[in-house]
């Protein structure tokens, strides 16, 4: 992706204009122009030559700001606002001249407020003192007509030719009035003098400029709000690093500091890397990253991250990630990525955009023409035309979409909530159905010791101790979770010899003299007897999700550890959060029945797929996607597929890289609850925008008709251009305010949410069935090709793995088919079914 800096922009025909422009080029992908941030993002093989050469053609400026940067978030220069100073400084000197056109204009005119002498007889003199003032007031504002213009000439009018045209307009025709009236004073004819005087429209003009002004003071401000939460998360970057070279302390900017320096951190200072602690202790603020208030403890060989805060104690770190792969820099770019890029709902105002200026136009001219048809004056015909020009506002249409984004994802990002796209925001609102991986998921995904039940005349001790001796040598995530379950028991660890590791079994193992067998209750039966009584209480243990293991000594039972990988204390509350939103919540999960089940019953979950492969969860997530919009929520590497999958990915932020890479949402704190959160500020932001572009459509469609003068003959009413004017300024600054709003959503309370129609649909349809084909025929590689492109093609069937060597197909169903069916299919080929 390439990113580049936008000049000339001044409202959604300018975007438009300029997107179109560069789509047009071969090998451009995509392209996505922001209106505010006036920046664009490209896609493709395009050259960025080209590229700029494009946006040239088009009448705008372009820069290349790919280039590399040593720390590129050391400040906030990049969204340092420089326009707002500007605005202001031409908005005091254009009100001053103003001010005194206004008094002579209006206030000597209407109100005989008093003029110096040497003026006050003299219409010729007013005149050209306002004609110079106006021109003074249009210099310090000439921006609008360089860029209205430009924008004229290149055949791409924009939001400033509308008001250069309407000023320009007014000016030029006063101007005319006012050489007409020296004709007359010449004549002698002051009754024609007096009346000419009333055809300056100085004060129009310049009022005109004025007003836009004021309401680009109002936008440009609101802008710089938006980036608010952007600022603050590249504030978090530490532009020092206190690091160990040569046995000396040393502070160097963070951009020098390179992977496996040491570094120290001391109370109240600033991380500058990732790390992981080497030595010492620390209460670690992690606020700016996840949300989380609370701070966390740290120790030796745990994890820290740049820009978060030690509040207490000191730490000697290791750097393992520096500059722009830190989390916190990936975490910028994210937000910064999503904001450049276009929501789906984006595209309906870049439809109008493109042909909203040039009708407004055309509207304005037809304007004119019929109020001097219908016999006005041609002031008054230009009073009308010039309303219109200067009412219609593509910047509100323009802003609509892209504030709401920026913060929104500015809201996300400050509760550790991270949509990588624009298309990512607006789709996880939609969603209807929510599957969640269990492990690591809607649990834990760290096994823990829950029953300790000894056989009779055994001790707990003796259980214990013979489960740790024995487990000790295993690296199986259950093994461990005995063996810590032992140290915390503080048991005595004895010497054992010929451990063997049964894959999926068990192990087993010599203490002492004894030969111990550990694991799953048909490994144990088939080396001991075991009672109907034990086997019983393992059925009861797994029904409520555990996973029981065995242990013997010799040939008898020494007892049973249960061993479960308990649910987040939040699970429970996130999924009942999904199904008062309307949502469908399935866990999806490799385990088997019984233990899913039970687990699905304590979170509450509507429904469970047990006993899915790793690639079995994308066929899964792709049937469901049949029903309804599917967000899938996982964190290993086994959900990579189904999150890349699903309409939406959310990856729970704890997980791996890969699962994180794969997802389109990233919840940075790991908990549940985080996804009907993420799922709520996606609807209020689609919301937000609909609120934006109804008030950007409505008030042009209210606008620009009153400006025209069509209510006149029926009500009277009639809008004068600096009224229009006004009302312009203000559009924009309010679908910019509306925006801010979004700043006080709280996405953590469940009191709004609005259930949507809930989808239905039986589970037992998700449950994969399998279908073993004898096929006669096949010789070749070729032929299993066809054989397999054959049967996929039929709707219930997801997957046909066929071998000619062995003469079969064996097909995983969606749903019940015929044999009938799948012979004639394959018969058909030329092949024959046995």
């Amino acid at each position: 992706m390439h990113h580049f800096n936008i000049t000339g922009m001044s409202c959604a025909a300018c975007s438009a204009r300029v997107e179109k422009a560069v789509k047009a080029l071969d090998g451009v992908t995509e392209c996505n122009v922001s209106l505010l941030t006036n920046s664009m993002t490209v896609e493709g093989n395009a050259s960025p030559d080209k590229i700029i050469t494009a946006v040239v053609d088009a009448g705008y400026g372009a820069e290349y700001t790919d280039e590399p940067k040593s720390n590129s978030y050391e400040n906030c220069d990049e969204l340092k606002d420089t326009e707002t100073p500007k605005i202001k400084n031409r908005l005091i000197w254009s009100l001053v001249l103003l001010s005194v056109l206004m008094y002579i204009s209006m206030g000597h005119m209407m109100w005989n407020f008093p003029l110096p002498s040497f003026m006050a007889d003299n219409h010729i003199g007013m005149g050209l003192v306002q004609l110079l003032l106006c021109t003074g007031i249009m210099v310090i504002n000439q921006k609008f007509f360089i860029s209205g213009f430009k924008g004229l000439i290149h055949r791409s009018p924009n939001m400033d030719s509308l008001v250069a045209l309407g000023s320009g307009a007014s000016f030029a025709y006063s101007v005319w009035a006012l050489f007409a009236m020296t004709d007359a004073q010449l004549k002698g004819d002051n009754t024609a003098v007096m009346s000419y005087m009333h055809d300056f429209y100085f004060e129009s003009a310049a009022m005109i400029l004025t007003l836009i002004t004021v309401g680009k003071l109002l936008e440009a401000y609101s802008k710089g709000k938006t980036t608010n939460a952007l600022k603050s998360l590249i504030r978090l970057a530490p532009k020092t690093a206190c690091i160990i070279r040569d046995g000396e302390e040393v502070t160097v900017p963070t951009g020098d500091v390179l992977i496996d320096d040491i570094f120290v951190v001391r109370p109240g200072e600033s991380i500058p890397a990732d790390g992981i602690v080497i030595e010492g202790h620390c209460a670690a603020d992690e606020s700016s990253l996840t949300g989380e208030s609370i701070p966390v403890d740290k120790k030796a060989g745990d994890k820290v991250s740049a820009g978060t805060i030690n509040k207490s104690g000191f730490v000697k770190c290791k750097a393992v990630a520096v500059g722009k792969d830190t989390a916190l820099s990936q975490i910028i770019q994210m937000v910064s990525d999503a904001s450049s890029t276009k929501a789906p709902i984006a595209k309906i105002a870049d439809k109008v955009s493109g042909v909203f200026v040039p009708a407004v136009i055309v509207i304005s001219l037809v304007t004119l023409i019929v109020w001097l048809i219908c016999g006005e004056s041609f002031g008054y015909a230009l009073n009308r035309s010039v309303s219109v020009l200067v009412i219609s506002c593509p910047c509100a249409l323009g802003l609509a979409t892209p504030v709401a984004i920026m913060v929104g994802n500015g809201v996300g990002a400050k509760n550790g909530i991270l949509f990588k796209t624009a298309v990512s925001l607006e789709q996880t609102g939609k969603t209807q159905i929510v599957v969640l991986d269990k492990t690591g998921t809607v649990t834990k995904g760290k096994p823990k010791v829950t029953d300790i039940i000894p056989n009779d005349n055994v001790s707990t001790e003796k259980l214990v101790t013979l489960a740790y001796s024995a487990e000790i040598k295993s690296e199986h995530p259950l093994a461990k979770a005995i063996v810590s379950e032992a140290k915390k028991m503080s048991v005595p660890l004895l010497d054992s010899s010929n451990f063997q590791s049964v894959t999926g079994s068990g192990i087993k193992a010599v203490i002492g003299s004894n030969q111990v067998f550990a694991g799953s209750l048909e490994y144990v039966s088939g080396k001991i007897k075991v009672s109907d009584e034990v086997r019983a209480k393992c059925g009861d243990l797994a029904i409520d999700g555990k996973t029981p293991l065995l242990f013997a000594e010799n040939d008898s039972l020494v007892g049973i550890i249960a061993v479960a990988d308990t649910i987040k204390e939040d699970s429970p509350s996130a999924v009942a959060q999904l199904k008062n939103m309307g949502i469908k919540v399935v866990m999806l999960t490799g385990d088997n029945k019984a233990t899913a089940d039970a687990i699905g019953r304590q979170a509450g979950v509507d429904s469970v797929v047990a006993g899915v492969m790793p690639d079995g969860k994308e066929k899964v997530i792709q049937r469901l996607k049949r029903y309804g919009k599917v967000a899938m929520v996982g964190d290993g590497i086994n959900d990579a597929p189904a999150l890349t999958s699903a309409d939406t990915g959310i990856a729970i932020g704890a997980g791996t890289d890969v699962a994180i890479d794969a997802a389109d949402v990233v919840l940075m704190n790991s908990k549940l609850s985080d996804v009907p959160s993420a799922i709520r500020l996606s609807r209020a932001t689609l919301m937000n925008i609909r609120e934006n572009l109804f008030w950007a459509f409505i008030y042009n469609v209210i606008g620009i008709p009153l400006a025209a003068g069509i209510w006149i003959p029926v009500f009277g009413w009639q809008l004068n251009p600096m009224f229009a004017a006004a009302a312009m300024s203000l559009s924009s600054f309010c679908v910019v305010t509306n925006a801010l709003r979004l700043n006080l959503f709280k996405l953590y309370s469940s009191k709004r949410d609005k259930k949507i129609k809930q989808i239905d649909f039986e589970m037992k349809e998700m449950k994969s069935m399998t279908k073993t084909m004898k096929i006669e025929g096949m010789m070749c590689p070729h032929c299993e090709a066809t054989v397999k492109k054959t049967l996929e093609a039929l709707p219930q069937v997801d997957e046909a793995r066929v071998s000619h060597t062995d003469g079969e197909a064996i097909l995983t169903l969606n749903s019940d088919i015929s044999d009938s069916e799948l012979k004639k299919a394959v018969e058909e080929q030329g092949y024959k079914v046995l």
